[in-house]
């Protein structure tokens, strides 16, 4: 299998919403924009600036066909990118959802991450976050940070395995997450 992993482009707003609608899963999408949840996430996509925007995702490529794809940003600017994501799903639905803080300075957040069924268990999820590490690092952060639903251990050692660890826990969305991060490794050096 011939993989590429890019970075997103605006024409791939179907894409990223797709992939954060397989990340957030059907009820908490339900949640946070309402009955139109995929139609709300690929305008937020096509956005110059907002959490789930084209500049901050990530696309991968099997053999020429898209396979999924990854959302992340710094956790610095996480206000910066909120604001208008949420005054966006409020236009739409009337509704402003109430989010905790999921990321924090310091940290290049992995927001939302899928892989499409047809192409998991074929080791593109973990090509995809260590792409996003990769990015982080060679923009200088010193770590990258994502939430793992307390109740889902197959993603915590996926994420275990690529050198995530535990630093505290949080809640989103009334779910128990687990925050993990991995450090940038000071004998990895990036171009």
């Amino acid at each position: 299998m011939s993989l590429i992993i890019r970075q997103a482009i605006p024409s791939d707003a179907p894409i990223i919403a797709q992939v954060i609608g397989m990340g957030f899963g059907e009820d908490l999408l339900r949640q946070y924009c309402g009955s139109n949840g995929l139609a709300i996430m690929e305008s937020l996509a096509k956005m110059e600036v907002s959490q789930y925007s084209y500049h901050n995702a990530l696309i991968a490529e099997a053999d020429g066909q898209v396979a999924g794809g990854l959302v992340g940003y710094d956790g610095s600017s996480l206000q910066q990118l909120r604001r208008p994501t949420l005054a966006y799903i409020e236009q739409q639905t009337g509704i402003l959802p109430q989010v905790a803080e999921e990321t924090e300075p310091g940290e290049f957040y992995l927001d939302s991450l899928a892989v499409f069924p047809k192409y998991q268990h074929q080791g593109i999820g973990k090509a995809l976050i260590l792409a996003l590490c990769e990015k982080a690092f060679s923009e200088g952060h010193q770590c990258v940070g994502l939430l793992v639903d307390t109740t889902n251990p197959h993603a915590e050692s996926l994420y275990t395995s690529l050198g995530f660890q535990r630093v505290n826990q949080k809640t989103l969305f009334n779910h128990q997450m687990w925050h993990m991060q991995k450090k940038r490794n000071k004998d990895f050096f990036y171009e």
